[in-house]
């Protein structure tokens, strides 16, 4: 799936969650992984516009915030 594909069809993609979200509510996102994107959204607000950005700087994000998660 290229990127407008997905942008124009963001319901063919594969979202998930974090099992760290719970059931009970509260501000989260869900991902999905298109060919060389990765796109964001608003688990609360599903039909609004999703962000994409390339697959590298998603990993790097990830990296980041995983060596900070350990830091708390």
């Amino acid at each position: 799936m290229t990127i407008d594909q997905a942008r124009h069809a963001p319901d063919r993609l594969s979202w998930w969650k974090s099992s760290y979200s719970g059931t009970s509510g509260g501000d989260c996102v869900e991902v999905a992984a298109a060919s060389a994107t990765v796109h964001v959204r608003d688990s609360k607000n599903r039909a609004q516009p999703s962000i994409s950005v390339g697959a590298a700087q998603w990993a790097a994000f990830v990296g980041f915030a995983g060596d900070r998660a350990t830091e708390l």
